[in-house]
């Protein structure tokens, strides 16, 4: 585990036993609690480990949990199953994502995005940087061709274009759901520059960012049906798809077809016209 990993582990184990409603797991709440959730001590006996050795885990020390502890511990916490994963790839029992360059775009990933015609969809690297989409994303979100490519990242855009922000048809939850998605794939290289850097900047440009951030709630990605607001064509209901190419698995290739029962498939059209 690297330092950061380290860290992130403490300060996410700190924020979810925090959580936990003590009596959830069969012990009495209320009397001497002076802090909400757990004590460190209820959780080391639930979960089987000593209070000292889980005390030196939330203070980032070099020690590396077993696969069992980290299941053991994700039981006690109550996590969901994407935070369950999340802390396992902290713990380095789970693949990591390796970091793919601003510029390795493969030239045939980009003919496949072509060939989707009237779907929109776009390419992100592991830390979210935007390499590539067709010209019907384009169509969707015209500002992705204008804006420079050092500011062309997925998360950075979502927090700080109000273009992105208008389209986006509940921008409270769908940019809450884009921050923990990306915290869950980044958690393990939250130390690398260029997640450093994401992360300062909007964390200084943005209030919802900054708050959301400070949570650590993380989850996985899941398809299904996301609502636009464009100003051409009004509401678009298209389903949300994202696909890892085989040869290139540092990239996400992310696809939007119309769903089913919604009259997206004419409003596409009609934007290619």
């Amino acid at each position: 585990m690297t330092a950061s990993a380290r860290r992130e582990l403490a300060e996410f184990l700190r924020s979810r036993r925090r959580q936990v409603d003590p009596r959830a797991v069969g012990l009495p709440s209320g009397g001497s609690r002076r802090t909400p959730g757990l004590r460190r001590e209820e959780v080391a006996m639930l979960s089987g480990v000593g209070h000292t050795w889980y005390t030196w885990l939330e203070q980032a020390r070099d020690i590396r949990p077993s696969r069992q502890v980290v299941d053991a511990l994700a039981r006690t916490l109550r996590m969901s199953p994407a935070e369950h994963e999340y802390v396992l790839r902290l713990a380095g029992h789970g693949s990591a994502v390796p970091a793919t360059a601003a510029d390795a775009m493969p030239a045939h990933v980009q003919r496949l995005v072509d060939a989707l015609g009237p779907s929109p969809a776009y390419v992100i690297t592991s830390s979210w940087a935007i390499v590539g989409w067709n010209r019907a994303y384009e169509r969707l979100y015209p500002g992705v061709a204008r804006v420079p490519p050092s500011g062309r990242n997925l998360l950075e855009l979502v927090f700080t274009d109000p273009a992105v922000r208008d389209l986006l048809g509940d921008w409270t939850t769908d940019s809450r759901r884009f921050l923990t998605q990306f915290r869950a794939e980044v958690g393990p290289r939250l130390a690398d520059p260029e997640v450093v850097d994401l992360v300062a900047r909007l964390e200084a440009a943005s209030p919802d960012f900054a708050s959301g951030w400070a949570s650590h709630d993380v989850d996985r990605f899941s398809s299904g049906e996301r609502r636009f607001e464009h100003p051409r064509v009004g509401t678009l209901l298209l389903e949300h798809h994202q696909l890892t190419p085989a040869d290139a698995p540092g990239l996400q290739l992310v696809v939007y077809t119309a769903a089913e029962g919604s009259d997206a498939a004419g409003k596409l059209a009609r934007l290619g016209g």
